[in-house]
């Protein structure tokens, strides 16, 4: 699919129709957004003298082939979270091709930036004056969107910790695998921030010591200082998941102990009353009591009472 967006005002507004198939560049376009390009749209990008990279291309992870130069443009690919096809969140590529003349992005999953950002345009620090700026602008949202996810990472993590340290939660096994599988998904998409965050900081690197534009400076600046500061949180975030994971495993191993104790206390009070069991279920002639008309009772008297003196030992020495 391919969108083109072209200026209109402060902001941009889509110059191909949503129904549109055919691969047509309309006059006007500052950026066109490549989703999984079809062989046309590739050829339409190309005939004004841009290479659409492909999937493979993309992947790649030589330097070479993520930042470099072809002619008047910069070739910049970039990690970023988003959902493929199936509506599976992954970390994929985004190549962006930037000219003096055109914004190209290439991409085959679906980052939600790149969805709001075409109505927000307007309203964005950067302006739309020229293809630089809608790209800076587009940056800046999708360090935005990195921070919310972040911020929502952190909601997350304070709902699962109140969780764990719940005064009943070693009594709800089943509230704390949930719960592990919950901070196990938040570590998850802190990893894919975080490589989002790294590849975003070196493709601004690169772009800074490359654009001849000082009125994009301060953004580019602007949005590496944010960057900076959202790698310190994600830190943070990440030192939490960790102390999520172990005081959930810990108490998992709390309420284990728990349910082994009971078992082994069970197993203790009926080990002395076993022992006179097998005593009397000996095969030989001559036992106390058994020849007496009481020394059923007599035994099961002893079982009982050695149970009883096993109970009041534990008691005793406060190990229930």
């Amino acid at each position: 699919m391919m969108l083109v967006y072209g200026r209109s005002g402060d902001g941009l507004t889509r110059l191909n129709p949503e129904a549109e198939e055919a691969a047509t560049i309309p006059k006007g376009a500052v950026w066109i957004d490549l989703y999984q390009p079809s062989p046309a749209e590739s050829d339409a990008v190309k005939a004004l003298g841009y290479d659409v990279p492909t999937l493979e291309e993309m992947e790649e992870i030589e330097v070479s082939n993520r930042l470099y130069h072809a002619g008047d443009a910069q070739y910049l690919t970039v990690v970023l979270p988003g959902a493929n096809a199936d509506g599976v969140h992954i970390a994929g590529p985004v190549t962006f091709i930037l000219s003096p003349r055109l914004l190209v992005t290439v991409r085959h999953h679906t980052p939600r930036p790149f969805e709001t950002f075409p109505a927000r345009a307007g309203a964005s620090a950067t302006g739309c004056a020229d293809p630089a700026h809608v790209f800076l602008g587009l940056v800046s949202e999708i360090v935005g969107r990195l921070a919310d996810l972040l911020e929502g990472a952190g909601r997350v993590l304070d709902t699962a910790n109140r969780a764990v340290f719940a005064g009943d939660a070693s009594a709800r096994p089943d509230l704390l695998e949930d719960t592990l599988e919950e901070v196990g998904r938040q570590g998850e998409l802190l990893g894919r921030i975080r490589l989002a965050m790294m590849t975003l900081e070196r493709m601004l690197g690169y772009f800074a010591t490359t654009d001849a534009n000082a009125g994009t400076k301060p953004y580019t600046k602007a949005a590496l200082n944010d960057l900076h500061a959202l790698s310190d949180h994600a830190d943070f975030l990440s030192a939490r998941v960790g102390l999520s994971v172990d005081a959930t495993l810990g108490m998992i191993n709390l309420a284990q102990n728990a349910t082994v104790r009971i078992v082994s206390v069970v197993a203790v009070l009926f080990l002395p009353p076993t022992l006179v069991a097998s005593i009397y279920g000996m095969n030989f002639p001559w036992l106390p009591a058994l020849d007496q008309p009481g020394g059923f009772w007599l035994a099961a008297a002893l079982m009982v009472a050695s149970a009883a003196g096993t109970y009041a030992v534990f008691r005793w020495k406060d190990w229930l």
